[in-house]
């Protein structure tokens, strides 16, 4: 006998639609929108510079009177273009020096490569509004709003703070957040 209740992947995943600025309605009728965040080097910052920056999270951590996930993707990086270009680049240097260490610089990004060890970081923070039988447009304001307080916020820390507002993009965050094959 067949069954008859037969799902399929979009049945499960808990995405309804996507609208417009980056803002996706779930299938709970709740929306979220997810925000893409730069990061600063921390070690190459000064006692002060970090003290300050310490600081300033504290105030978006209190700031930030809703919910909200933090989201750290680290993604292993394939090199080898990288070294390719390196290589296309000293077909035209003269100087010796510059030609060596270039060439010890190939070597050193070849071991990292090799040993798998280099990898790319990406943040993310998805902010979530509840329906509550309110009207869309206001949900929508209410995101907006949220990531205005968050940019504000974390750019005092130094970092930037970008709506992913494309859809192929939204869309591409999505699949790497539910295919773990690709991380």
């Amino acid at each position: 006998m067949k069954n008859k209740n037969i799902y399929s992947v979009q049945d499960w995943l808990p995405f309804k639609k996507i609208l417009n600025q980056g803002i996706i309605q779930l299938k709970d009728f709740s929306y979220v929108k997810i925000l893409k965040v730069s990061t600063i080097n921390f070690q190459l910052k000064s006692d002060l510079e970090k003290q300050a920056i310490l600081n300033s999270y504290k105030i978006f951590l209190k700031t930030c009177n809703f919910n909200l996930q933090i989201l750290i993707q680290s993604n292993k990086k394939d090199l080898s273009k990288n070294i390719s270009k390196i290589k296309e680049e000293n077909k035209i240097l003269k100087n010796k020096t510059i030609l060596d260490l270039s060439e010890k610089y190939i070597y050193f990004i070849n071991e990292l490569n090799a040993k798998k060890e280099t990898s790319e970081k990406y943040f993310y923070i998805i902010i979530k509004e509840q329906e509550n039988k309110i009207d869309e447009n206001i949900i929508i304001n209410n995101l907006n709003e949220k990531f205005y307080k968050i940019k504000e916020c974390l750019s005092r820390c130094g970092n930037y703070v970008f709506e992913i507002l494309e859809k192929k993009e939204l869309l591409d965050i999505l699949y790497s957040f539910l295919n773990f094959k690709i991380n």
